[in-house]
């Protein structure tokens, strides 16, 4: 409840500690990385002004089919800095892509063409560009309308469809022996979607506290003899404490919650995660042209819903830069207090390129959807195939049968 009218205004030093952080933080410091020329939803070749421009594929550059004029689009960190001062970042730095999405913002967007005046429409769900009906000018989104579709940059992909359908092949091809027979026969990677998927690219400048216990063996010895013979340790116990100042550079972090939906029970979604990283380094200012003739799937995260997911993985990072330090304790180390402050973050909302073949497994609770994906930039491939359970247990059974065969050969040449 707000103050009563004529109230003196509060004094954060009196509140408790989480609300006074809260009160005390600066205002988010916005970035703006629209293009005011592209705000029409028109994409135009800076030689010929004409609008039908695609990507040239295996490339980062854009080609005008019209006059074949090429160009490449500023990268995103060197117009705006990105990627530079992480030690120094204060606060929270939100680029204008990765503002938060309101609610009542429609996902079907019309533009007028600039070509013959009519109104050509966008579901920005999955597209971010059409073409007129009418006179075939292209137009795309890239107007930063606060309703998640459109981010601050994008990695174009590099690994072209007849190769990401050879690499899906082999993986499969792999394990065709275990494949479920249904999945065998509708297997057509032909029916491959390139896809740009929403991730948040963070910077971070962070401090972390761990405080635990380590041990350090210093005598082992057998008490006992036959079946009742068990092995001792001896070790000395120490505290331990560990203060541990760091930065991170461009970690992602998935911004549709579709995507983050790690249910294993009904989704192999994880597998998205395995084909990390991107070179998001490369990635350039938002252009709707690059999506020309793939699918985009769109943000429905804000900053504030991904940070604790940020937290998590801020940890995970201090963990690891404290492990060389306590390489002597030998018998292992068990951390029991954990302490995170993030003095700053950077936030970029970015599309990264995934090729993905699909299967729906019918089963209980409605199947299981099995993805294999490829990093569309580095073509590294993971997936999941779903195996008839069968030949699985026939193999082991194998498997086990012929190793008890070897050991009782072994024993029986040896007694």
């Amino acid at each position: 409840m707000p103050p009563p009218p004529g109230s003196p205004p509060i004094d954060p030093t009196h509140l408790p500690e989480p609300l006074r952080k809260e009160i005390e933080a600066p205002d988010p410091v916005a970035i703006d990385t629209s293009a005011p020329e592209l705000a029409d939803g028109v994409n135009r070749c800076p030689k010929c002004g004409a609008t039908d421009i695609v990507q040239k594929p295996g490339t980062d550059q854009l080609m005008c089919r019209y006059c074949r004029n090429q160009w490449t689009a500023a990268r995103v960190e060197d117009e705006f800095g990105l990627g530079e001062n992480i030690d120094q970042l204060q606060g929270t730095v939100i680029a204008s892509g990765a503002s938060d999405i309101k609610a009542d913002v429609a996902t079907m967007m019309s533009f007028k063409c600039s070509g013959c005046g009519a109104e050509v429409t966008v579901n920005t769900e999955n597209a971010m560009t059409a073409r007129c009906h009418w006179c075939r000018h292209v137009l795309g989104v890239n107007e930063q309308v606060p309703n998640g579709a459109v981010p601050d940059a994008v990695l174009p992909f590099h690994i072209k469809k007849d190769d990401a359908i050879a690499r899906i092949r082999q993986f499969v091809g792999k394990r065709h022996f275990f494949a479920l027979s249904a999945f065998k026969e509708q297997f057509s990677p032909e029916n491959v979607l390139g896809v740009y998927l929403p991730y948040m690219i963070v910077d971070a400048n962070a401090s972390a506290d761990v405080a635990g216990h380590g041990e350090i063996k210093t005598r082992e010895y057998s008490e006992g003899s036959g079946d009742n013979k068990k092995t001792l340790y001896d070790a000395d116990v120490y505290a331990l404490v560990r203060h541990v100042d760091f930065t991170v550079d461009d970690l992602p972090l998935e911004s549709s919650g579709a995507r983050g939906n790690l249910d294993t029970r009904t989704n192999t979604n994880n597998i998205i995660n395995t084909i990390l990283p991107f070179d998001t380094k490369n990635a350039v200012k938002w252009n709707a042209s690059y999506l020309s003739g793939f699918s985009s799937e769109k943000r429905d995260r804000n900053v504030e819903q991904l940070r604790p997911h940020l937290e998590d993985e801020l940890l995970s990072i201090a963990r690891s830069r404290v492990v060389d330090s306590v390489a002597r304790f030998d018998r292992g180390v068990r951390w029991e207090q954990e302490g995170l402050e993030v003095h700053g973050s950077r936030w970029v909302a970015m599309y990264l390129p995934v090729w993905l073949y699909s299967y729906h497994q019918p089963g209980p609770n409605g199947g299981m959807l099995h993805y294999i994906a490829v990093n569309g930039r580095t073509g590294e491939t993971m997936g999941s195939v779903p195996v008839e359970m069968w030949k699985l247990l026939l193999a082991a059974f194998t498997i086990g049968t012929f190793l008890e065969f070897i050991a009782f050969g072994i024993l029986g040449h040896t007694s």
